[in-house]
């Protein structure tokens, strides 16, 4: 009961809060979705995802058991999205919306904090969670544009799109700067700061807008989809998380802070990424909706299987 208190309290209840104001003031003012999102992928996901890759010293081999993780738990979680998907009969835009509702997960504004709650700022477990955030933000950026975009437009203009995306060449500038020692002049220091520390905020505040400018109307169909999608991504994400660490022989800390990184709801990213491209927002906004919701119980069983706390 008191992890159940913490978890809530510390994270979900916070998140319900910006989200919430998201969705007052867009029943107020009617604000441009799509103009929130422009700024979330070109400004502020940019921001922070360098900022922290620039800041945090991360062990060569910690990477190379995180990337290979990674690897083999996206390709599981693609397989049983997949599935999913084509037992459902759903083809297209909403197949790929359902696959990134379960592939990219909220392991920035969720995860890290959940992360620094259940191993007490642990050093080693908050880089293991930086370089899963480093996965997650690459991700929605190429694969996540590609799936929204390919069964719409060509080959070659879906490249473009993605090669117009920051985030590709701030996760690349934020690892050579560190490794080479080049600190920032202040110039370009203080206003990194003023945005990147705006980043989760913002995320919320975007998702909120994006639910207040929905109906609310569901079909049985899309609730299907919707409990589906969640169930993957609440359920299927830890099991999954503990089939890759036990097939890799990996245990103790690393395995316990891979599997709580997996357990966390579906990324804003997914939410964004429908909104930014038009590809099924309101089915992809509700499952991060439901996801976060449920994810107070979930999260919670998957520390307390783990006997962490």
């Amino acid at each position: 009961m008191i992890v159940f208190a913490h978890i809530f309290w510390n994270n979900v209840l916070p998140i319900a809060t910006v989200v919430s104001v998201g969705i007052l003031l867009q029943r107020l003012f009617n604000l441009d979705i799509r103009t929130l999102s422009k700024l979330s992928f070109y400004l502020f996901s940019p921001a922070v995802i360098f900022r922290l890759l620039y800041e945090t010293a991360i062990p060569a081999s910690l990477f190379g058991q995180v990337i290979l993780f990674c690897l083999l738990f996206e390709t599981l979680q693609f397989g049983a999205a997949e599935t999913a998907a084509r037992l459902r009969g759903n083809t297209g835009g909403r197949k790929a919306a359902m696959r990134n509702s379960v592939l990219f997960y909220n392991s920035a504004n969720y995860g890290l904090p959940l992360n620094q709650l259940v191993f007490r700022g642990d050093p080693f477990t908050q880089s293991v969670q930086i370089l899963i955030m480093v996965v997650q933000s690459l991700l929605p950026n190429t694969y996540g544009i590609y799936s929204v975009n390919a069964h719409r437009f060509g080959w070659r203009r879906t490249m473009k799109v993605i090669a117009a995306m920051p985030v590709i060449y701030a996760i690349p500038l934020g690892i050579g700067l560190r490794a080479g020692g080049a600190e920032l002049p202040a110039f370009l220091r203080v206003p990194l700061d003023y945005v990147a520390d705006g980043f989760f905020g913002f995320s919320l505040f975007t998702l909120g807008a994006q639910l207040g400018s929905m109906t609310w109307r569901i079909t049985k169909a899309e609730a299907l989809d919707v409990s589906l999608a969640t169930a993957l991504r609440l359920v299927g994400g830890p099991a999954l998380a503990w089939l890759v660490t036990w097939l890799l022989g990996i245990d103790g800390l690393l395995a316990a802070a891979l599997i709580v990184s997996s357990a966390v709801p579906s990324s804003l990213s997914s939410a964004l990424l429908a909104v930014e491209f038009r590809n099924e927002p309101e089915f992809a906004s509700q499952t991060v909706l439901a996801s976060t919701v449920l994810s107070m119980v979930t999260v919670t069983l998957v520390i307390q299987l783990l006997g962490i706390v």
